[in-house]
């Protein structure tokens, strides 16, 4: 761990609030954070969340005490977020578009027992509060101003407005012992194939894994690192916000992502860095070319996974792509740097230092080199990685049976050790006894011109197997018939992976960090498959012979 030999840090040490504080001491009046034209200096951070989590403690907030967060980007959560660790106190991020049933599970099964929440979200809260009982206080922010009297009434737990917390607070650092291997963080998967899993990450896996990309990537104190995905997710958080920190960097902030600022933003704020998930790139690489694309101080763009049209999309901006295989479930586990040989392109990297990385059958063999199959990956140093699923001890032992974790993603490994990412194995597809990768159907039909998002994923067919069937979403002022695709298919890809069923939609339904939710997709999809274009129907003929 060479970048936390450098900050002077042991493996004791590696807590957030000594790195908030280290880093403070260091850097003093740079700034941090930029958003929305107001800045925070390196030692305004410290002294800000320093002063919350003193009145966070005043309102009564302890050590190991679960807190649920329920708000949009902003400076605040931040501070927030430090300051509630500082605490030895656990952060429990919750996405801002759950609400109902999926709401209470998330209060519930955390086990939290207070809620910081934007004002315009308290009516979600209020809708479910008599489902939980556990939550007896919320702390509300009112970003025009002091919390109306009405909205505090609304709710029956301790209500206290954020101005009042922190007011309330001193700047001094609170007087709270934490360790390293406490817990600061419970961060929640997307539970589309069963319930959400709240993943338990100590604070040396947040410290270490964010030193780790600074050394990797070659973060340095004048970069300028953007995000402008929710930072209740840990892309946002560990792989941009903790990484600018401890690289002595600045940070800017986006509510959210919006491809028609988006370069503005970068150009303006003189960005040197970013990161992309799933169509993101897709939709930034559709906008018409401009003089402008090479108009940018951008030198590193993280992609995850790496698309066909990357070599393009480095060309057309002027930048180099980088790029990650890391899970909420357990952390970073490789890193494709700045210097990877160009062959390696397509990859996810090597495994980053003290983690281990394997190929496995359905019985947890190893397959030989180039062959897919589970990755599956463990640590052998100790609180580099999550701790397992909170209240959950047989997922926990099923997820990490014979001494592996099994990510639930397939992939191979080439001869040289680098990752290479093929599909989630449960968006799969098995044909005629063929295995397809819904990801690289994907990617080819993301060649054509006018196809500017798609999905695909499988439907049970009338002899319920798998049929291959694709959602494309079309760019602006253009159009395709389902012919089309198919004959463009033929001459791209493999006889057995070209879509039966085909289906055009205004859009895919994607999660706020944008990964599409092909459930619902399917489910859609499914009782209405004789509405639906059928190739077969249509009598297209596609084998071995007319490919």
């Amino acid at each position: 761990m060479k970048k936390l030999r450098e900050l002077g840090l042991s493996l004791e040490q590696s807590t957030l609030a000594n790195i908030v504080r280290l880093k403070a001491e260091k850097n003093g009046d740079k700034t941090f954070l930029r958003f929305e034209g107001r800045t925070f200096s390196y030692r305004e951070v410290h002294a800000i969340s320093n002063r919350l989590a003193n009145g966070l403690a005043a309102a009564g907030i302890r050590k190991g005490q679960h807190v649920a967060f329920m708000m949009d980007n902003k400076p605040e959560l931040l501070w927030l977020y430090f300051a509630v660790t500082k605490l030895g106190a656990v952060c429990v991020p919750v996405n801002t578009a759950a609400k109902g049933e999926l709401l209470v599970y998330y209060l519930t099964q955390s086990g939290s027992v207070a809620l910081i929440s934007d004002v315009e979200l308290v009516h979600r809260f209020k809708a479910v509060e008599a489902q939980c009982p556990n939550i007896a206080k919320a702390i509300v922010i009112d970003e025009k101003g002091r919390l109306d009297d009405a909205v505090a009434a609304s709710l029956s737990c301790e209500v206290h407005d954020y101005r009042d917390v922190f007011d309330r607070g001193s700047d001094a650092m609170p007087d709270v012992e934490v360790s390293y291997y406490d817990l600061a963080f419970l961060l929640y998967t997307s539970g589309t194939t069963g319930p959400s899993k709240g993943n338990m990450e100590p604070h040396a896996m947040m410290v270490r894994g964010s030193a780790d990309h600074v050394e990797y990537f070659g973060y340095q104190p004048d970069d300028v690192l953007y995000t402008c995905l929710p930072l209740f997710h840990g892309n946002a958080l560990n792989t941009c916000a903790m990484p600018a920190f401890l690289a002595d960097a600045t940070l800017v902030v986006s509510r959210r992502f919006s491809a028609r600022a988006f370069w503005d933003e970068v150009r303006d704020n003189g960005v040197t860095q970013f990161n992309l998930l799933g169509a993101m790139a897709n939709i930034i690489r559709s906008q018409p070319p401009s003089p402008r694309d090479r108009d940018n101080k951008v030198r590193m763009c993280m992609m995850v996974p790496v698309p066909d049209f990357a070599a393009e999309f480095e060309e057309r901006f002027g930048l180099k792509i980088t790029s990650v295989y890391a899970l909420t479930d357990f952390g970073g586990v490789t890193f494709l740097s700045p210097e990877h040989p160009p062959a390696k392109w397509k990859s996810a990297g090597l495994p980053r230092e003290g983690v281990q990385v394997a190929v496995l059958d359905d019985h947890d063999r190893s397959v030989p080199t180039g062959t897919p199959g589970e990755i599956c990956v463990r640590s052998d140093v100790p609180w580099i990685s999550a701790q397992g699923y909170y209240k959950m001890p047989e997922a926990t032992a099923e997820a990490r049976r014979n001494l592996w974790f099994h990510t639930g993603d397939r992939g191979l490994l080439d001869e040289d050790g680098y990752l290479y990412f093929v599909d989630r194995k449960k968006d799969a597809i098995r044909r005629r006894g063929e295995n397809i990768s819904s990801y690289e159907i994907e990617q080819i039909l993301l060649r054509h011109p006018a196809v500017e998002d798609v999905a695909a994923f499988a439907v049970n067919s009338e002899m319920s197997e798998d049929e291959v069937m694709v959602s494309i979403v079309c760019r602006g002022g253009q159009s395709l018939d389902p012919v089309t695709v198919v004959r463009f298919c033929q001459e791209n890809m493999a006889y057995f992976m070209v879509p039966r069923y085909v289906e055009f939609v205004p859009q895919l339904p994607r999660t706020m960090t944008e990964k599409v939710e092909k459930y619902k997709l399917r489910q859609a999809a499914q009782p209405r498959l004789r509405d639906i274009w059928d190739r077969e129907a249509a009598g297209i003929v596609v084998n071995r012979h007319t490919n």
